[in-house]
């Protein structure tokens, strides 16, 4: 415990350090502070004329205005690549659009949100913006990675092996969701998903977001007003993610 609380003091004071670099004052929310073992949100004490943050961080690449679903990718997101690869390998697959577009952004909450239950963030992420069949596809793709489906091509990561163990076992709720999902007229475009996703995790390859430009631009409905300023019912999450140490 000595040594825990010891690690716990010395990030507390790095966090003050940078802080003190900074003409404001940088909160950290519950879920930020959990990831730390830690609970509740931890705000920076108002000293030396210092403001907490309502604005942009200094520390990150600012947005613009209006921000685009690109401008999301380029300035918040991180690990990019292997969604750029996974709808890469659709599109030589010849997939259809909604399939090619739901490998692009099927990781797109691990990228620039949250990692866990990631599917089913992602999916409310891009609700709003696109076919309601790729909104379903990402979110079952959450299921659907922990069952192998030979005759779609799919078997069982060895990588989940690694990551999980050989006797992990999905939650209960994941095997409900992946019954149902057995069933659904979309069944095989989330599928699609985790096929592509197998093979995306190569590390040299060279990819880029050219080649997805049109698809984007006839299936993702990017609001005029930038994502976070279209008053859709998931624009305050993008605007968490461009401004994730706001204060308020």
């Amino acid at each position: 415990m000595a040594e825990s609380t010891s690690l716990n003091e010395r990030a507390d004071a790095l966090e003050r350090r940078m802080s003190d670099e900074l003409d404001v004052l940088i909160s950290k929310s519950a879920l930020f502070n959990m990831a730390d073992g830690n609970l509740g949100s931890v705000n920076m004490a108002s000293k030396g004329g210092k403001h907490q943050l309502m604005d942009d961080d200094p520390r990150l690449p600012k947005m613009p205005a209006k921000p685009t679903l690109l401008d999301y990718f380029t300035y918040r997101a991180s690990g990019i690549n292997h969604m750029l690869q996974s709808a890469s390998h659709a599109l030589n697959a010849s997939m259809p659009e909604k399939t090619i577009l739901a490998c692009l952004l099927h990781d797109i909450s691990n990228a620039i949100f949250i990692k866990s239950d990631h599917g089913y963030w992602g999916a409310q992420l891009i609700e709003p913006y696109v076919d309601e069949e790729v909104t379903w596809a990402v979110r079952a793709h959450q299921a659907l990675r922990f069952f192998p489906d030979e005759s779609a091509g799919y078997a069982y990561p060895e990588m989940y092996i690694k990551h999980f163990g050989r006797d992990y076992e999905p939650d209960d709720y994941i095997k409900e969701a992946y019954k149902r999902a057995r069933e659904h007229k979309w069944y095989m475009t989330a599928r699609m998903i985790t096929v592509h996703d197998i093979y995306s995790f190569d590390p040299n390859a060279v990819v880029s977001w050219e080649p997805f430009v049109d698809i984007v631009g006839r299936n993702f409905k990017q609001p005029e007003e930038g994502l976070g300023f279209d008053n859709s019912p998931v624009a305050h999450m993008w605007r968490t993610i461009r401004r994730p140490t706001k204060y308020l």
